[in-house]
């Protein structure tokens, strides 16, 4: 596992690089991805991929533990020539937010709830390149670029949800792609 996790900042040979969270708080380092498609779970024997269950975790929070719990075999990312797609391989449903999902106009992202055993294309290369507007001042200001999507597990954020922020959910994934 650990020969797969990014080691130089210029590494270009990676497609995206995942960040795990909790709450707040980053665990681990962050996973370097060469492959075309990465299953991303906690508990799995003889999986093969980011297995969160190995990470150091210092939450002692019930609520962090019983999410972490129920993460069981995940998701898989999978990049594809017109983007990339999650699949939900867990039992309990995930939650994607990105901005190739939305229509561009509109000024908050929408939070998609992804049940298990279905997938979604949770980043498309060519909305975000045409989402890229540099001399757009607003879009500058944003905490998120077009080249990022957040995964939360079993938990949803946003304006249909009591957490109003992915930083609030227990167990969540950054996804951060290579836009070269």
């Amino acid at each position: 596992v650990d020969s797969q996790v990014l080691q130089e900042p210029g590494d270009q040979s990676h497609w995206c690089v995942v960040a795990y969270w909790e709450e707040k708080t980053r665990v681990g380092r962050l996973y370097s991805v060469q492959e075309p498609s990465l299953d991303i779970f906690y508990d799995l024997p003889q999986g093969n991929g980011f297995c969160l269950g190995q990470l150091n975790s210092d939450n002692k929070s019930q609520l962090v533990q019983k999410v972490r719990s129920k993460i069981g075999y995940g998701i898989q990312l999978t990049k594809e020539v017109d983007g990339v797609w999650v699949y939900n391989r867990s039992s309990y449903p995930i939650f994607i937010k990105s901005a190739t999902l939305d229509n561009p106009d509109s000024r908050t992202l929408l939070v998609h709830k992804v049940f298990p055993g279905f997938s979604i294309k949770a980043f498309d290369y060519e909305k975000a390149y045409s989402l890229q507007r540099p001399n757009d001042h607003e879009f500058m200001q944003q905490p998120w670029t077009g080249f990022t999507v957040q995964i939360s597990f079993v938990k949803g954020w946003g304006q249909c949800y009591t957490r109003q922020f992915i930083s609030s959910c227990p167990c969540w994934l950054e996804v951060i792609f290579n836009n070269r």
